[in-house]
């Protein structure tokens, strides 16, 4: 399949067109072999279909906007567009207020000349890690996709998108995990970006301290590319030679209670890595426990996801998905006091865990300790929780580091998909995607 990065490419080279990589995933949108129906909430196919062919005519002028100039993109249901109600993936928004801007995100887009082709599908309010939507659907993961099995989110849609075809590239949102654990699910590259480095304005929040903004795509380097139109300031991207690398491999949490599949490519990884010169350093960080103690009771998100939903949550608790509504209301039982506890808490936790850090490239971890399990397994409310929880929990580190991280496939052809995780601290995005890039051809080679 043709990625985002070789397609732009081919713009470039005029070896094609952007109505041909705008029509295919408008055409994948609507194939019946395909999750279209339950991967976007709205379409929006005449205006890429112009936009691809106004861009069209600025290539041959070569007065391109961008890189992604007439590319087909997708955004995520809870970026606002101008005119109409950011749904968030809940039928409590469907009569809400109409935007009266573009969120910022949306408008870099647009000024870059983006083909977007549709909102895509999520986790109801973005809370959980799962994909399940009982509003609109859930759509189903790419592998097997008989079996019927979780896309993972709650960026679900965004995922399905990219793998499906319907889009090159797609925006989402990460507060435990969000982007990075639907692109490990479903076999792509996922980046949550230091959060500070994306302007959040016009975005539905759902933990304000921990919410980012990131991307989906089949590699780094299409990641990449969608990341520089969207930041504030493009990253720099530097030639890493991993012979240089000196990678943190933790010991504590992050690789408790793997399966089979997960553990199996979790090794592999490694030996692709030490095979390719890199410097692998068990490390014990003790401090990833102190996680649980903290998020026991709800933890920050719980806490302001509250305070953003109390009144909708007191007074139509029914139109809300079950395991969302439980999520949000355990922010009700914590005081201002918790509240304040929590944040000193993190701070004390992040200036621990940075120290740890400090002469390392990266941190190394399986992204998700599990492969997708079934839709249907998840029916059951406990299950449904526990789960969670183990998705999230190795991603959710990095957004209460406050860091950057990236996702990258590392399976075998025809293995269930499975992410390695490569994260940094605050600010490091550059350096790490770079990282990424060295890791990603290391990888490859290996399978």
């Amino acid at each position: 399949m043709t990625t985002l990065w070789q397609a732009s490419q081919q713009l470039q080279q005029q070896a094609s067109t952007p109505g041909v990589f705008t029509e295919a995933a408008l055409n994948a949108a609507q194939d019946s072999d395909k999750e279209g129906a339950q991967v976007f909430t709205r379409r929006y196919a005449a205006q890429a279909i112009q936009q691809a062919s106004e861009a069209e005519a600025r290539w041959q002028a070569q007065r391109a906007l961008s890189a992604i100039d007439g590319l087909p993109v997708s955004i995520k249901d809870l970026f606002d567009v101008k005119g109409e109600p950011t749904t968030a993936g809940s039928l409590l928004l469907a009569d809400a207020p109409a935007a009266e801007a573009n969120a910022s995100v949306v408008e870099r887009l647009n000024q870059a000349g983006a083909a977007i082709v549709g909102k895509t599908n999520m986790t109801e309010f973005a809370f959980s890690g799962l994909g399940i939507n009982p509003h609109f659907g859930t759509p189903a993961n790419p592998w097997r996709r008989a079996e019927k099995r979780i896309p993972g989110g709650s960026s679900s849609g965004a995922a399905v998108a990219v793998a499906d075809g319907m889009c090159l590239g797609a925006v989402g949102t990460d507060t435990g995990g969000s982007v990075r654990i639907p692109a490990a699910l479903c076999g792509l590259t996922g980046f949550k970006p230091t959060a500070n480095r994306i302007e959040q304005a016009g975005t539905l929040p759902l933990s304000t301290s921990l919410d980012s903004i990131g991307v989906i795509a089949h590699d780094v380097r299409s990641c990449w590319l969608l990341d520089s139109v969207i930041a504030d300031r493009p990253l720099e991207l530097q030639p890493q030679d991993l012979r240089h690398a000196r990678f943190a491999v933790p010991q504590s949490r992050v690789l408790d209670g793997l399966d089979a599949t997960v553990a199996e490519a979790w090794q592999r990884a490694l030996a692709a890595l030490q095979q390719a010169g890199a410097t692998l350093v068990n490390i014990a960080l003790s401090e990833l426990d102190e996680l649980n103690a903290m998020n026991a009771r709800g933890g920050i998100t719980a806490w302001e996801a509250w305070q953003w939903h109390q009144r909708t949550a007191v007074a139509q608790p029914d139109a809300y998905d079950p395991q969302v509504l439980v999520r949000v209301q355990r922010g009700s039982y914590l005081t201002d006091e918790d509240a304040a506890e929590l944040y000193q808490q993190r701070k004390n936790w992040q200036e621990r865990i940075n120290a740890a850090l400090a002469g390392f490239d990266a941190l190394l971890m399986p992204t998700v300790p599990c492969i997708a399990p079934t839709i249907a397994s998840l029916d059951d409310a406990q299950r449904y929780m526990e789960i969670n929880a183990l998705i999230l929990r190795n991603p959710s580190i990095i957004n209460m580091l406050d860091g950057c991280a990236i996702s990258l496939p590392c399976q075998q052809p025809g293995s269930a998909p499975v992410g390695l995780s490569l994260a940094s601290v605050h600010g490091d995005d550059a350096r790490l995607i770079s990282w990424a890039l060295a890791v990603e051809t290391a990888i490859n080679r290996r399978s």
